[in-house]
């Protein structure tokens, strides 16, 4: 359990803001869960001397609305996403050695490539422009923080 500052319920989506005083490399996170995308993306605002090259990070997974509690099962794959310049799958080996150990199944595997695949052609399409690729989806997000990467 973990303080949440913000919690906002769209009909698309979950928004939290929470302080991380356990992690080093970064003191607030903001987040989406965005169901019919199968994707979470984030906002990190990260401590002096861990800066990232990256506005976001999108976790490829399966997000499910409850009418009390909202429940997330991360499939591996990782999306960073650098506004205007371009998008990075990660973690493609993590999601190997999960279908290996038959922590995913091949078929959830083959759904979150495809999720993925999905997400970088809509960011492409937007001028890896997240925000706007949410809001032509009907997802209007807004972020409390400063501006991406910078806090």
């Amino acid at each position: 359990m973990r303080a949440v500052d913000v919690y906002t319920v769209e009909p698309w989506g979950l928004y939290l803001a929470r302080p991380t005083p356990d992690r080093a490399q970064f003191h607030y996170l903001e987040s989406w869960l965005l169901p019919s995308l199968r994707l979470r993306a984030t906002v990190f605002h990260f401590n002096p001397g861990h800066e990232r090259d990256q506005d976001y990070y999108l976790d490829v997974g399966e997000y499910t609305a409850g009418p009390q509690v909202w429940h997330s099962e991360d499939h591996y794959l990782d999306l960073m996403v650098r506004t205007g310049r371009g998008v990075d799958l990660c973690d493609v080996d993590e999601l190997l050695t999960a279908v290996r150990h038959n922590l995913l199944t091949p078929e959830t595997a083959e759904q979150a490539v495809h999720t993925a695949v999905a997400a970088v052609d809509g960011l492409a399409r937007h001028g890896y422009d997240l925000n706007r690729w949410l809001a032509s989806q009907g997802m209007p997000v807004t972020w409390r923080g400063a501006s991406p990467g910078t806090a």
